[in-house]
C-alpha cells in the first residue's frame, strides 16, 4: 500500500480547494448586478407602492448590510479561514447560516444521488457481463446502440422528454412534475408516503440515470470480454467450465474492481452534473436548487458554500475510490501509474 502517495493525494485536495474558490470569487465579484441591488429594488416597490421613496441613507444602509468582500485578497483570506473551519457565513438574502441551509437541502441530493447510482449498477453490471458472454450476438450490438444512444442524450433534455411524455398533462400522464410528495402527504399511512416519494422520483432518477447506464455497461462489458479472451479461461473452458461458471466464479474479483474503481465517479458524476439541473426542472429542494435560487438572487455566500462542500465532496470521493481500490488488488502501483 502506497501510503505516502495517499498522503500527498489528500494534501494536494487543499490549494485546488484554493484554486477553485478563488477563480469563482473572483467571477461572482466582477459579475454586474449584486444582491443589494436586488434587496434595493425590492424595497423600492414597496416604498412606491406606499407613495414613498428610499433615501440615499436607506440605500447605503441596504449596500452595508448585504456587503461581500469575498472579492477582494483580504477578504478572500479571511473566508479562506473561516471555511477551514467550515464557517460559510450567512445568507445575504435570508440571514441564515449557511451551513444550516446546506444541511436541510443536502439529504434530498444525498438521497437522489445514491439512489440514482444504485440503479446504474443494479442495471447496468449484469446487462455488461450479459453483453460479454453474448460477444458479437445480435443482442450485444442491439444493447450497445440503446446505451449509445441514450448517453448521447443530456440529462436534462432527457428530463423534458419524459415530461413530455409521461408527466402530469403529457401524452401519457402517469407521474408528478413537481416535488417529492402530493398533497395531502401528511394524512398518508407509512407505506403511503414511501410510495408518494418513489413515485415522484422515477423521472427524476431515470433522467438522472440514463447517461451513467451506457458508460458502466460498455465498460464492464469490454473488461469482462477482455478477460474471456485470456490463456487461462481457455483452460477452464477446455476443462469442461461452461462461460457462466467461469464468469461468476473466476471474473468475480475483476468485476469488483471495476464497480470500485467506477463507484466514486459514478456518484460524483451524478450527483454534481445531473442533479443540480434534474433538481431545477422537477423542483427538487437539494442543493441544486439552493444554489440556482443563490445565482438568481446573487447571494455569494451560499454559492460559494455550495460550491466549496461540490468540490471538497468530489476531491474526497476519487481519493477514497482508489484507496480501496488499491485495497482489493494490492498489484496497483497508482504512484508508477501518474510517473
Amino acid at each position: 500500500m502506497k501510503f505516502r502517495y495517499f498522503g500527498v493525494r489528500v494534501v494536494l485536495i487543499f490549494p485546488t480547494l484554493v484554486a477553485v474558490l478563488m477563480l469563482n470569487a473572483l467571477i461572482l465579484h466582477f459579475t454586474p448586478g449584486s444582491a443589494a441591488s436586488a434587496e434595493i429594488a425590492k424595497a423600492q416597490a414597496v416604498a412606491a407602492a406606499h407613495g414613498e421613496s428610499l433615501t440615499p441613507r436607506d440605500i447605503l444602509a441596504i449596500r452595508h448590510a448585504d456587503a461581500d468582500d469575498s472579492g477582494s485578497v483580504v477578504g478572500f483570506l479571511h473566508l479562506l479561514v473561516r471555511y477551514s473551519a467550515f464557517d460559510l457565513g450567512r445568507s445575504l438574502v435570508s440571514g441564515r447560516s449557511v451551513v444550516g441551509l446546506i444541511a436541510q437541502k443536502l439529504p434530498f441530493s444525498i438521497a437522489l444521488g445514491l439512489t440514482s447510482t444504485f440503479l446504474i449498477y443494479v442495471i447496468s453490471v449484469p446487462l455488461g457481463i450479459l453483453q460479454a458472454l453474448k460477444a458479437g450476438s445480435l443482442f450485444d450490438r442491439a444493447a450497445t446502440v440503446v446505451l449509445l444512444a441514450a448517453a448521447s442524450l443530456p440529462s436534462f433534455l432527457l428530463a423534458l422528454l419524459m415530461i413530455a411524455c409521461f408527466g402530469a398533462g403529457g401524452a401519457v400522464p402517469l407521474f408528478p412534475l413537481r416535488g417529492l410528495v402530493s398533497a395531502g402527504f401528511g394524512q398518508l399511512s407509512a407505506v403511503g408516503r414511501i410510495s408518494d416519494v418513489a413515485w415522484h422520483l422515477v423521472l427524476p432518477v431515470l433522467a438522472m440515470s440514463a447517461g451513467g447506464f451506457a458508460s458502466l455497461s460498455l465498460l464492464v462489458r469490454h473488461s469482462i470480454a477482455e478477460e474471456l479472451g485470456k490463456l487461462y479461461v481457455t483452460a477452464l473452458r477446455a476443462r469442461g467450465m461452461t462461460e457462466r461458471r467461469i464468469a461468476l466464479r473466476y471474473l468475480a474479483r475483476r468485476a469488483a474492481l471495476l464497480l470500485m474503481a467506477y463507484l466514486p465517479q459514478t456518484f460524483v458524476a451524478v450527483l454534481f452534473t445531473a442533479a443540480p439541473l434534474i433538481e431545477i426542472i422537477f423542483s427538487i429542494p437539494g442543493l441544486g436548487l439552493l444554489g440556482y435560487r443563490a445565482a438568481l438572487d446573487r447571494d455569494t455566500p451560499v454559492l460559494l458554500g455550495t460550491i466549496y462542500l461540490y468540490t471538497l465532496t468530489g476531491l474526497l470521493a476519487h481519493v477514497v475510490g482508489d484507496f480501496f481500490l488499491q485495497m482489493l488488488d494490492p498489484r496497483i502501483d497508482f504512484a508508477r501509474l501518474d510517473n
